[in-house]
Order: C-alpha cells, then sequence, then structure tokens
C-alpha cells in the first residue's frame, strides 16, 4: 500500500537550548485504489507526526508543548 505525508502546519518552537525551531506537522495518507482514472485519490489514516526542519521527530502534547525526545527537553509554541 502507498503511503505519503500531507503537510498540515508549521510553526516555530522555542527548544530547550533556547534556539527558535521551525516545527512541520504532517498526516499520513494512503492511495485508495477503488477509485479508477487518471488522478490519484488519497485518504486520511488518521496518524500525524511532527517533525523539525531536519527531519527529527518531535512530539507534540496536548496543551501545545513539543518534546524534543533525543534531549527530553520541552520546548513552546511560539
Amino acid at each position: 500500500m502507498d503511503r505519503k505525508l500531507h503537510l498540515l502546519e508549521s510553526f516555530t518552537a522555542q527548544g530547550p537550548d533556547g534556539q527558535a525551531y521551525k516545527v512541520f506537522g504532517y498526516e499520513h495518507l494512503v492511495r485508495d485504489e477503488t477509485f479508477a482514472g487518471p488522478e490519484e485519490h488519497w485518504e486520511p489514516t488518521g496518524v500525524s507526526e511532527y517533525r523539525l526542519a531536519d527531519g527529527r521527530h518531535v512530539d507534540l502534547a496536548p496543551d501545545g508543548t513539543v518534546r524534543f525526545p533525543e534531549t527530553e527537553g520541552k520546548a513552546v509554541a511560539a
């Protein structure tokens, strides 16, 4: 099954080191092969993820806090 990421949002967060980081939120999509025709049809899976511009994963808490798993540090969304 083919998968791809769809950009949902981007924002800046201040990291545990005091630097500003660009965070990108993506949703996972899968190709729906039941549709025939020249255009592809993609459906969301309900799974999302957040990454820094360099590709490292971060976790977004329900309160909007961004967690950097590699350092166990927290960032605040700006």
